[in-house]
């Protein structure tokens, strides 16, 4: 069984560790390294990703969507762990992409897990984690948009990266600053669209 991920930057050596003998990096390595129970971490990949320069590939915010989508939607629905189709999880990209995106991440992520901790603990239980995972399905379910709309898709990314961090270290304060990222994306989005 993978051990539980508790910082960002777990996070990120985990996914720099899970490429295959051609150098390739899956979505079903990274789920297996990061725990097929896990909902925040998988989010808090998502949200990675939506914030590093990958998000600027064609593709990457719509596959993103689906998966944030496909993850959330399970969460929201009760299920206690997530699936995923198997084309889903057999998309790659090259290990120096990912390891580029990681270097580019490491220096915020260990800013970030500086301030991670458990608080306001309601905020991340009970009927509030339907609230959390509604909202990542309603940003994933958006995210196709934002491929044409320069910088939504990182706004967008906070926004799961925070909830996917709250998640994983129950803070119910991170939970209810998404809530206001969530916000302004959306105010940002709706702007850029009129």
């Amino acid at each position: 069984m993978t051990k539980e991920i508790n910082t960002l930057e777990e996070m990120l050596n985990r996914i720099g560790e899970s490429s295959d003998d051609e150098g390739r990096v899956t979505l079903g390595s990274i789920v297996e390294s990061v725990g097929g129970r896990s909902f925040g971490p998988l989010l808090l990949l998502i949200g990675v990703i939506m914030t590093s320069p990958l998000s600027g590939m064609p593709g990457i915010p719509t596959t993103m969507g689906i998966l944030v989508v496909l993850i959330a939607g399970q969460l929201l629905f009760g299920k206690d762990h997530f699936w995923l189709p198997r084309w889903v999880l057999k998309r790659s990209l090259e290990q120096q992409k990912i390891c580029k995106a990681i270097d580019w991440l490491r220096p915020p992520a260990r800013f970030v897990d500086r301030w991670l901790r458990p608080r306001l603990p309601a905020f991340v239980k009970g009927w509030r984690i339907h609230l959390i995972s509604f909202l990542c399905v309603a940003i994933g379910a958006v995210m196709p948009i934002m491929e044409v709309v320069p910088f939504s898709a990182h706004a967008a990314g906070l926004a799961l990266t925070a909830f996917g961090l709250a998640l994983i270290a129950r803070d119910g304060l991170l939970a209810l600053i998404s809530f206001l990222v969530i916000g302004l994306s959306f105010a940002v989005f709706a702007y850029n669209m009129i």
